[in-house]
């Protein structure tokens, strides 16, 4: 029970971050889009900067997850076809939606309900991607 309080104290204090910095904001996606603000390039990049140092220190410094097991990251298979895909589908859906997936919960917590359409598609497309994962291109 620890453990879910703690999961819900950060997440809750990441949705608040997530919103104060407009990182949730429709507007401040599309104008990502339109490469017309550099607002959440440097969300993003701060982000990506810290992930890497953060990663980088659980790998050399053996640093055990908050139950005391051992942290471990699998290697990343080395292709570009899927990633460039995925990443295709995933900026194209986000460009449409005006959300990922962090955010879109951030929405529904400030107020914004009809995210809920979105997040329940985005829960039918991780199902359907189950389903036919055997088929696609891996």
């Amino acid at each position: 029970m620890k453990k879910v309080f703690i999961y819900l104290v950060v997440g809750f204090f990441f949705g608040i971050i997530m919103y104060k910095s407009e990182a949730a904001s429709w507007f401040r996606i599309y104008e990502m889009f339109r490469f017309e603000s550099f607002h959440m390039y440097g969300i993003i990049g701060t982000a990506l900067f810290f992930g890497i140092i953060f990663i980088q220190l659980i790998k050399r410094k053996k640093i055990k997850s908050i139950d005391g097991s051992p942290i471990v990251i699998p290697d990343k298979e080395k292709s570009i076809y899927r990633y460039l895909l995925g990443g295709i589908i995933f900026g194209l859906g986000w460009a449409l939606v005006g959300a990922c997936p962090g955010p879109m919960f951030t929405l529904v917590g400030a107020g914004f309900l009809p995210i809920l359409i979105v997040i329940g598609s985005a829960i039918i497309g991780t199902f359907i991607y189950g389903v036919l994962k055997g088929k696609l291109p891996h």
